[in-house]
């Protein structure tokens, strides 16, 4: 496929957005990397970065973009080996390390290390895929589309001139074509990708490494976890993508990151190449008001109960311990997400910021007749909408927080109906199984008392923060039989449910082989009043809640797409970079330190003596393998000890990233890698809607500790003879082979 050529001026004039009123942070920003060239490369130099943009992004030639990977379609991993060795993160391949786990072979407690490749494991449905070119597309895409158009005009006229240009645009190497918006729907670009679907399991740390602090350290500083995974891509024997086959090899790169052995100190040149998720940079001030003050604190108030709730009897019994943990610490991420958000945002004056920024975009406009025509009304018009959204936003967060994942009933109810269905149509022996075991598996007492005091709290919630007239009407039958004790009335339905009385339960599975599944489902509506509820809440959620929401939320998305027009427009003088959208980007920054509130300040870096401090024998968050405690006590750490004679672990730096960055890796200013991404300082959680340099930093395990644990604590160092080591800063640049 010809590769079409970009006008730069037209791009630069499209890219050339201001941040309103304060200039853009050198760490602010996640920037495509097929303009760094024109946009970042003078900056990134003037700090330091030592590589030319072409060696960072080159659809011509091999560079840095080609051992990024998009690992599973939520995480990035990169390539650091010419055999097709990929580094990720623990947690990104979790779900994998799981699915080979058993009692007796429990890969996540144990940890895992292939010593030749017929012991890799394959891993049927993971895909790991390559950017191989990214192009700006956006003259054919809006071509027709009016200026002031509605979203729905909008959205029909690209989606018509989107799917004639992918008609134009087959590409003979076999690559997958895929068209993206930036700047809600300001701009586009053409990505070609290719997915290689065979990705065996390599080697991972036992959790007590790799998930070390757990839920306790989850979003915070100082870290200690060693956050990392290693798979393998496999090829055909043309090295091109292929089914999982055992006939498959090791795919073959040359473009394979150099791994440092310097180490990072304060003040580095660093970066972070990756796949960021979402983020919503440029909401007005009334959006932002909105996400904290309205959102974010309910979704908070349900997960309180939640979390207080099963915490309680999680210390009590350990075997409610282990069942609740992985729902408890993602029920957790969130919440203590949200609230670092909401806190961050009030530290930094975010709102304060949007504010002054508006008043800067106003005064602007009042100096150009033709921008004031086109803009003076448009922070009216988010103003009113948002007002308008408020009451919707509320009932659809928290049927979503109380209702949809809230309930562990209700979801049972949901698997049921489902399965019923299925039944209906297929009559399978295999379903009718599933269904008897869904239904003839009541509670343990632990689980029934926590389901009974969550519902109740969250249901009592729930009533207070909506009027009668905004609920439904099932709820509010609920509603006026708890009068006023919802403890009580959960005790009486859960007597009549299903989850709870085995005799509902035998009769439902009685009626449903006798009369069919129809008339089973009948039958529970009438007896079990968490079957009539679930069915009134959907019906509530997608008859009136969802409708009402998206018309707003429509209306928010063209206001958003004229005010980032309108942005381009006021303020050309200054560079914009596209909120994350899980298309391949490159944010950059310093190593460095922070201080969270006064009288406090955190230093970039953190060492294995900090892992020691923190172990707990048999803590389930601060246990450790009984092989590195040794190798801390004898001082066993070979080549990976720094200048002081410690191991680093981790470190942070004001790179800028988002969910979907977790296992990105952490480049050098010559290109090498020094780390790998994993998470954010609670304090700059907010970063995704307020990015503010003083107090954002994102988490990286020290290259130095992955080599550690792969070496010294799992004897894999045939993997270590497989990268490419990198032990002088005055080597010449050389990043990727």
């Amino acid at each position: 496929m010809r590769i079409m050529k970009v006008n730069i001026k037209n791009l630069i004039a499209v890219f050339s957005l201001s941040l309103l009123f304060l200039p853009v942070r050198a760490e602010e920003g996640m920037w495509l990397p097929f303009l760094l060239q024109n946009l970042n490369e003078a900056r990134m130099k003037e700090l330091g970065l030592q590589l030319s943009a072409t060696d960072i992004y080159d659809v011509n030639n091999s560079s840095l973009k080609d051992a990024i990977v998009h690992f599973g379609g939520g995480c990035t991993s990169e390539l650091i080996s010419s055999e097709g060795l990929l580094l990720t993160n623990h947690h990104c391949g979790y779900s994998r390390i799981q699915s080979h786990s058993s009692v007796e072979n429990n890969l996540l407690k144990d940890g895992f290390w292939a010593m030749n490749r017929s012991e890799e494991l394959k891993n049927p449905g993971l895909d790991a895929t390559f950017v191989r070119f990214m192009e700006d597309v956006t003259s054919w895409i809006i071509r027709g589309v009016p200026e002031d158009a509605s979203t729905r005009v909008h959205d029909s006229i690209t989606k018509l001139n989107i799917e004639n240009l992918l008609s134009k645009r087959k590409d003979p190497r076999g690559y997958d074509i895929e068209i993206v918006p930036l700047f809600y729907g300001n701009q586009y670009i053409i990505i070609g990708t290719e997915t290689y679907n065979d990705v065996r399991l390599v080697g991972a740390p036992p959790s007590s490494i790799g998930k070390y602090g757990a839920d306790t350290d989850n979003w915070m500083w100082p870290r200690h976890t060693g956050d990392f995974s290693l798979f393998r891509i496999y090829a055909n024997s043309e090295n091109k993508p292929a089914d999982v086959a055992s006939e498959n090899v090791p795919y073959k790169t040359d473009a394979h990151l150099k791994i440092s052995m310097d180490g990072v100190h304060p003040g580095d040149f660093n970066m972070v190449f990756g796949f960021p998720g979402y983020t919503q940079e440029y909401l007005p001030a009334a959006g932002v008001k909105q996400i904290v003050e309205v959102e974010d604190p309910m979704r908070i108030a349900v997960r309180d109960i939640r979390l207080e709730e099963m915490d309680v009897f999680m210390r009590k019994d350990d075997a409610t311990r282990i069942k609740y943990a992985a729902q408890y610490a993602s029920i957790s991420n969130g919440w203590k997400k949200w609230i670092g958000e909401i806190q961050g945002v009030e530290a930094t004056d975010g709102l304060g910021r949007k504010l002054r920024k508006e008043e800067e975009f106003r005064k602007r406009l009042m100096k150009n007749e033709e921008h004031h025509k086109k803009y003076s009304g448009l922070l009216a018009d988010f103003d009113e909408v948002y007002a308008a959204k408020a009451t919707e936003l509320k009932r659809r967060t928290l049927f979503i927080e109380v209702f949809y994942s809230g309930s562990m009933i209700l979801r049972k109810v949901r698997a049921i109906q489902s399965l019923f269905r299925e039944y209906e149509k297929t009559k399978e022996e295999e379903v009718l199984a599933r269904i008897e075991l869904q239904l003839s598996n009541p509670l343990d007492p632990n689980s029934e008392e926590i389901e009974r005091r969550t519902t109740a709290r969250t249901f009592e919630l729930f009533s207070q923060k909506l009027k009668g007239d905004q609920r439904f009407e099932a709820f509010n039958q609920w509603n006026t039989k708890a009068n006023g004790d919802w403890m009580n009335l959960m005790t009486k339905n859960m007597e009549s449910s299903f989850a709870t009385n085995p005799k509902v339960s035998k009769k439902a599975i009685k009626i449903l082989k006798k009369k069919g599944a129809e008339s089973a489902l009948e039958f529970l509506e009438k007896k079990d009043p968490y079957f009539s509820l679930n069915t009134g809440a959907w019906a509530w959620f997608r008859g009136d809640v969802n409708p009402k929401y998206i018309i707003q939320q429509d209306k928010i998305e063209s206001l958003m797409r004229r005010y980032m027009k309108a942005q381009m427009d006021v303020f050309n003088e200054r560079v914009f970079y596209p909120d994350a959208n899980s298309t391949l980007r490159l944010s950059f920054g310093k190593v460095e330190g922070f201080s969270p509130k006064d009288g406090m300040s955190y230093v970039p870096s953190t060492y294995l003596d900090g892992v020691m401090e923190k172990y707990i024998p048999g803590d389930y968050e601060f246990d450790l393998p009984a092989k590195l405690v040794d190798l801390y006590e004898k001082k066993d750490y070979g080549v990976y000890a720094d200048e002081t004679g410690r191991v680093p672990v981790c470190f942070i730096a004001s790179n800028h990233t988002t969910g979907g960055n977790s296992g990105s890796p952490a480049l050098d200013a010559q290109g090498r890698l020094v780390g790998l991404n994993f998470d954010r300082v609670w304090e700059g959680t907010m970063s995704d809607i307020n990015y503010d340099a003083s107090i954002c930093r994102n988490i990286m395990v020290d290259i130095r500790y992955v080599l550690f644990i792969i070496d010294k604590y799992a004897g894999a160092e045939h993997l270590i003879k497989e990268m490419s080591l990198s032990t002088s800063k005055k080597e010449e640049a050389n990043p990727i082979r």
